[in-house]
């Protein structure tokens, strides 16, 4: 019962984050832009911080590393692949109206509904497996939806919605959390051979998150100040999910 009454606060608290769109209403969208940067450093470090801290080490300290935990972590990183791929923003010639949502617009819901849900699938996983484990994986999906839920209201926003509905949407969309964690929880009761493939799936989409979406944004970044500052961002992302290790 610990790891349903964990799992569903953490999903819910993850959820609620796709509501900080709101807190972008009367901030500056330079001053948002130059902020984002350093939260998506700190989130690609806190996602590589779980995988190769958390993650990894937990499915290898169940049946030692073989060829089994090599495949689901590639298997991870494929589905992963092949979810951007399929989720690519479509292009729209009508001019963006409120009447007339660009169609990439529905598209991001479709696949941040996706992702959450998947989202939820590895946090109750992760409980399933130890609380430490449960938490520390939450903390990297929360680094990693602050940034992300700011993205998406924006796209929203590009995409021809009007402000609260963007919002709604948004949260609608972030919900399909719950659902994940039910399904994931649900299929435990039968099967304890779900959770020793999701554990190192779930390291092989963090991986692919963080090295795939998230360094690449870093990388137009060639200013030496700001370099360092993301470097030093990235660094704290995986202290702080290296400390919760020491702290066990």
């Amino acid at each position: 019962m610990e790891a349903w009454l964990y799992s569903f606060v953490s999903v819910c608290i993850v959820s609620l984050i796709s509501l900080v769109g709101v807190l972008t209403f009367s901030v500056r969208r330079e001053t948002l832009r130059s902020v984002l940067l350093y939260l998506v450093s700190f989130s690609a470090g806190a996602l590589f911080g779980d995988s190769f801290i958390h993650l990894i080490p937990e499915a290898v300290g169940e049946g030692g590393f073989g060829l089994n935990i090599s495949l689901f972590i590639l298997l991870g990183i494929i589905f992963s692949f092949i979810m951007e791929k399929f989720l690519q923003w479509r292009h729209c010639h009508i001019p963006t109206s409120g009447e007339h949502p660009h169609p990439f617009a529905y598209m991001n819901l479709f696949g941040d509904a996706v992702h959450n849900f998947i989202d939820g699938l590895i946090i109750a996983g992760s409980y399933i497996v130890s609380p430490s484990l449960g938490v520390a994986t939450t903390l990297a999906v929360v680094f990693h939806e602050i940034p992300q839920e700011i993205g998406d209201f924006g796209v929203l926003i590009y995409g021809g919605f009007k402000k609260s509905r963007a919002l709604l949407f948004n949260f609608l969309s972030a919900l399909t959390a719950i659902f994940g964690a039910f399904t994931s929880l649900s299929l435990s009761l039968y099967t304890k051979d779900f959770i020793y493939f999701l554990v190192p799936f779930a390291a092989g989409q963090f991986i692919y998150i963080a090295g795939s979406d998230l360094i690449p944004e870093l990388q137009k970044e060639y200013e030496p100040y700001k370099s360092t500052l993301q470097l030093a961002t990235f660094t704290l992302g995986t202290l702080i999910l290296l400390l919760l290790v020491l702290f066990e």
